[in-house]
């Protein structure tokens, strides 16, 4: 059963869908997941297909539009903020601790991609997530301070020079999260396998929806230049922590994110390789995905 709902979130709200076993009427209070999603995606893509296979395996879970983008409220559009992403989740669990037929008290989180790091670095201090599942972890600000050529602190003297020139010119600049074609991905020099991955995946007929521009507000960057998803979560993140990994290693970084958190975390309980998966493989693929949704139905039974 599919549910579209909004999820209150102070001024705006939130464009989410409850994936719910067929029998989610008939049975107790049913444990529940929220999914946290990739950097430029949205309810319908990659959340819709891990949270369904969850739900047909009799969990309850829950995909939203991040606020500013997809069918979400909020103003500038297409903004990238690490922190409101991870707000975002837990006005996620607000929701389904007043959903009926949830059990408030079994949630979890699944992180993927970008939102892997954004559900961990909300799991610290958010304790009403119980266990925390990761596929393929991207940890945001380490990615964004590695593309930077002379440097992060540089990258925000540039970044602080174009804000001015924006705000006296009051208009907001907008960059590709990827090439909008594989030929401006040739054109442009990039025809790695996991660009070209993510290429097919986002902007064709495979993957891609209308509500996912490929565009993010300049200004997020500053914001993910300076933050860090694993600050203090060896710490602060107690939670049962399941972690599932691309086996096949290519430059995205999730691998060694992936392996970072699993050595961070106080309490590891499973880490998991799929064998010849590449990081967006993880995203559609059956026979990826379904091994992936195996393991974390398992985990999320045994530890929700």
């Amino acid at each position: 059963m599919l549910r579209h709902i909004t999820i209150p979130r102070g001024p705006i709200e939130l464009a989410a869908d409850l994936h719910l076993p067929d029998n989610a009427d008939s049975t107790a209070p049913l444990r529940a997941v929220v999914l946290s999603t990739p950097g430029s995606s949205v309810k319908e893509q990659i959340g819709a297909t891990y949270a369904s296979r969850l739900a047909a395996r009799g969990i309850a879970a829950l995909v939203f539009d991040p606020a500013h983008q997809g069918q979400s409220a909020g103003e500038p559009r297409d903004l990238e903020d690490p922190y409101r992403r991870g707000e975002d989740i837990s006005y996620a669990i607000d929701a389904l601790t007043t959903t009926p037929g949830i059990d408030p008290q079994r949630i979890g989180v699944l992180g993927i991609c970008a939102g892997g790091g954004y559900a961990v670095h909300t799991a610290r201090t958010d304790h009403r997530i119980k266990a925390v599942g990761t596929v393929v972890p991207v940890n945001m600000g380490t990615s964004f301070r590695s593309f930077q050529p002379d440097g992060p602190a540089a990258a925000l003297d540039a970044l602080a020079d174009a804000r001015i020139e924006e705000t006296r010119s009051g208009e907001m600049t907008r960059v590709n999260w990827l090439p909008d074609t594989l030929e401006d991905a040739t054109t442009a020099g990039l025809t790695d396998i996991d660009t070209t991955q993510a290429i097919t995946y986002y902007r064709t007929e495979r993957g891609g929806n209308k509500h996912s521009t490929n565009r993010r507000l300049s200004r997020s960057e500053s914001l993910l230049l300076g933050y860090d998803a694993f600050h203090l979560i060896d710490q602060l993140m107690t939670q049962p922590l399941q972690v599932i990994l691309a086996g096949r290693i290519g430059n995205t970084g999730s691998y060694d994110t992936g392996m970072q958190l699993w050595k961070l975390a106080p309490n590891p309980v499973n880490l998991m390789m799929i064998d010849g998966a590449g990081h967006y493989e993880m995203y559609d693929e059956p026979e990826y995905v379904d091994a992936a949704v195996e393991r974390l139905t398992t985990f999320y039974v045994n530890h929700l």
